[in-house]
């Protein structure tokens, strides 16, 4: 008995072949969209939701994302506190710790959070193995800080840099935070002239201030 309505074989071979080419496409799609580099900059004052903001959008991009945390741990009751951040964060998250040199780490192909160039900053604007008067100059820790992060955001990933917008609170009297004010604002304003996008996180509310769409404006060679 022939069934006129059954699909021949040809018929089936040839669905087969266009599904594992719509597959194929799909695939190598998938895998260019995640190499293309992006870099993302998150800012705000204290408390505004930046780290918080940087995670989701992390997460809404990648299912296991990298946590690149810069900060320096003191003693163990902040090592303790690293630990709590982590268990919170989730198994989903690699985590690793870094206080200077990012780009020793490969992150190729990945979506990775970096929290936060203030605490980058700290870390090349006060040498711990160094004595006060060897201490470097905000021109050389600028320098640094803008030649790794060159080198780190070279590689095809998915970057999302989170900061504090520093100094909206007026100038300080102590002459060492106000070279620290300078350094981390210059280095703001580096990283947001070359960042593809730049949102200022207010009262937990995101706002977006810079696409890719948007021409640059920044003239990150000049100090201001």
């Amino acid at each position: 008995m022939i069934f006129h309505n059954q699909p021949s074989g040809r018929h089936i071979g040839r669905k087969r072949n266009i599904f594992a080419l719509s597959f194929r496409i799909s695939n190598n799609l998938f895998t260019f969209a995640i190499a293309m580099r992006k870099i993302i900059l998150i800012t705000g004052g204290q408390r505004s939701g930046k780290s918080v903001q940087a995670e989701r959008l992390a997460l809404s991009l990648s299912p296991q994302p990298v946590y690149m945390a810069t900060a320096h741990i003191w003693d163990d009751e902040f090592r303790q506190r690293v630990a709590r951040h982590q268990e919170r964060r989730g198994s989903q998250w690699t985590n690793i710790e870094e206080e200077k040199w990012l780009s020793r780490h490969d992150v190729t192909g990945r979506v990775v959070v970096v929290d936060c160039i203030t605490l980058w900053c700290t870390n090349f604007f006060f040498d711990r193995t160094a004595n006060e008067w060897e201490q470097p100059t905000v021109d050389e820790a600028l320098a640094a800080l803008q030649a790794e992060f060159d080198k780190f955001t070279q590689q095809e990933a998915t970057f999302i840099f989170v900061t504090n917008e520093i100094g909206s609170g007026g100038v300080s009297e102590n002459a060492i935070q106000r070279k620290f004010t300078d350094l981390e604002g210059w280095m703001n304003q580096y990283v947001a002239s070359k960042a593809d996008e730049v949102i200022l996180m207010v009262s937990g509310i995101a706002v977006k201030i810079k696409s890719s769409q948007d021409s640059p404006t920044l003239a990150h060679s000049e100090k201001r």
